[in-house]
């Protein structure tokens, strides 16, 4: 997938998606479990928050998966978010910047 043009999946979709709900395990479950509460967890699905790297590998363990696969998935979304914010953006090089003072 091209993702600078199109959102990639965000670790909460695909944590949701197709982790939690094919195999019935609710966000509070996944919180007891992680030892994270339910609105936590809840920031994490809702892509209101990003997971650490602790967080990465306690998902690596709990669904078998490698942890490089959790932690590309939120680096592609933040690769994604940074591009969104360096095309709004009216900032200059440091350089012309400084020359402006």
């Amino acid at each position: 997938m091209d993702t600078r043009a199109a959102e990639p999946t965000t670790v909460g979709e695909m944590l949701s998606e197709e982790f939690l709900k094919p195999m019935g395990i609710t966000q509070e479950q996944l919180g007891q479990v992680m030892g994270l509460s339910r609105k936590v967890v809840g920031q994490i699905i809702n892509n209101s928050r990003r997971i650490s790297v602790a967080e990465a590998a306690t998902l690596a363990a709990l669904f078998e998966t490698d942890e490089d696969f959790w932690i590309n998935i939120q680096a592609a979304h933040d690769r994604w978010e940074s591009r969104k914010i360096l095309a709004s953006s009216v900032m200059q090089p440091i350089n012309e910047r400084l020359a402006a003072i």
